[in-house]
């Protein structure tokens, strides 16, 4: 018997599982997953699974339902035997709610990394977290994979003269592994957040006249923070304006306002999967399927990941 890694897709991105399953030249995992008409999930395994090293592959972006899905499916294969469920989760949602800022509010990122341990996940596999620190929050094993290699190619061979720049101190880390790889100019966006998915720009900290600039972060939800960057930077000066973003949540009117923006091309990752209807230009999707199947190829062999961690420790 085959004893390699079964990796099964939940309904959140199973466009993404097949270009997983197609990396590692495998099958996809037969799994059934139904709704009750009142909209319960209910999911059955049509293979056998017991002593497999079994993957699943779902985001938790909204709606809840994906969450929930994941949680079932992972208690699906604890109660047919796996020898060892990861679940591998592209973009892990409710990653913005990893700590009490205000009163009274729920520290949602722990809440989750609880449901996922007690339905009985052995690890977790996940891409750009929104906070890091989350993975502290996990007693179980945790492999945190990073989006830079896949922009590093495109960035490299066709944006000249260029400035990296933050949206906002959080993402400086993150804005300063890509100066450091790109050799070049770091700048970051001092702004202020009145309230949740509101932003305003107050500063510009670093020169971008006569620069192209990237904009570099973990996730765009109604992008209006992302398009008011824009906008500042164009007035300061900035020649061409691009984005690189791992998670394209794109919510509310977040595509409209991309295509009416200055922005150039706004390159994301298929860790949630792009609006079916949408036309637009601006928007160009690179796969992240060959990092994680790297990771759940290496996961299954008992090899180290560490070698697809190429945010650089900066």
């Amino acid at each position: 018997m085959d004893f390699g890694p079964r990796v099964f897709s939940g309904t959140s991105n199973s466009a993404l599982t097949e270009k997983i399953v197609n990396y590692l030249g495998i099958e996809p995992g037969k799994v059934e997953i139904k709704r009750f008409s009142d909209g319960e999930i209910w999911t059955k395994y049509k293979e056998n699974i017991r002593g497999r090293d079994v993957f699943i592959v779902q985001s938790t972006n909204p709606p809840a339902e994906n969450l929930l899905e994941l949680l079932i499916m992972i208690d699906a294969a604890k109660r047919s035997s796996a020898k060892r469920v990861t679940a591998v989760i592209p973009y892990f949602g409710y990653a913005r709610q990893d700590r009490k800022d205000q009163p009274r509010v729920s520290l949602a990122a722990k809440l989750v990394a609880n449901m996922l341990t007690h339905a009985g996940a052995d690890k977790i596999i996940t891409m750009d977290l929104h906070a890091p620190q989350i993975q502290g929050f996990f007693d179980i094993p945790f492999d945190h994979l990073y989006s830079s290699p896949i922009f590093f190619r495109v960035i490299e061979d066709h944006i000249p003269n260029l400035a990296i720049v933050s949206p906002d101190v959080g993402g400086i880390k993150l804005a300063r592994a890509y100066a450091k790889r790109l050799d070049a100019n770091l700048v970051v966006i001092d702004k202020r957040r009145p309230s949740q998915n509101v932003a305003e720009v107050m500063n510009i900290i670093g020169e971008v006249e006569g620069k192209n600039v990237l904009l570099v972060d973990d996730i765009i939800d109604t992008a209006g923070t992302f398009v008011n960057a824009v906008k500042a930077l164009k007035e300061r000066g900035a020649e061409k304006v691009y984005g690189a973003v791992t998670h394209p949540v794109l919510s509310g009117a977040a595509y409209e306002r991309i295509e009416n923006s200055e922005i150039e091309k706004l390159y994301v990752t298929d860790t949630i999967p792009l609006r079916r209807d949408y036309t637009g230009d601006k928007i160009r999707v690179k796969s992240s399927s060959n990092i994680l199947a790297e990771a759940i190829l290496r996961s299954n062999r008992d090899q180290s990941v560490s070698s697809l961690f190429e945010n650089n420790k900066s």
